[in-house]
């Protein structure tokens, strides 16, 4: 999985953030402040949907674009990426478990925990 460029990203942002599948004009108005032409909208969501970020249906003549993962799916899997990128996954983690907040260190032990009882 390859990482988002800035207006993949932001349109990614309202599509996760939207409880039901958007069409491109729907998007182009929420994504408005960055006065994209409608074509680029579509581009942009065609090209996510060939990455396999998004899903479409069809809507009479339209398409309705939703995400194929949720947001935290996404982050797992950068974050995922980014440790095997190190040579020593050990090392990472540990460093990464010393950096965490106690109640950020609170819910990794209770998911690690939960994971064991499974």
């Amino acid at each position: 999985m390859k990482g988002l460029g800035e207006l993949e990203r932001s349109i990614m942002d309202i599509l996760w953030a939207e409880n039901s599948p958007l069409t491109a004009r729907e998007v182009g108005r929420l994504i408005a402040e960055r006065d994209l032409a409608p074509t680029t909208v579509m581009t942009v969501l065609d090209r996510l949907t060939r990455k396999g970020f998004l899903l479409r249906t069809r809507d009479g003549r339209a398409w309705r674009y939703e995400p194929a993962e949720s947001r935290d799916s996404y982050v797992a899997e950068l974050m995922l990426e980014a440790l095997d990128m190190t040579g020593d996954r050990s090392a990472a983690l540990t460093r990464f478990a010393k950096t965490v907040s106690g109640t950020e260190a609170e819910i990794l032990l209770k998911a690690l925990t939960e994971l064991e009882e499974e």
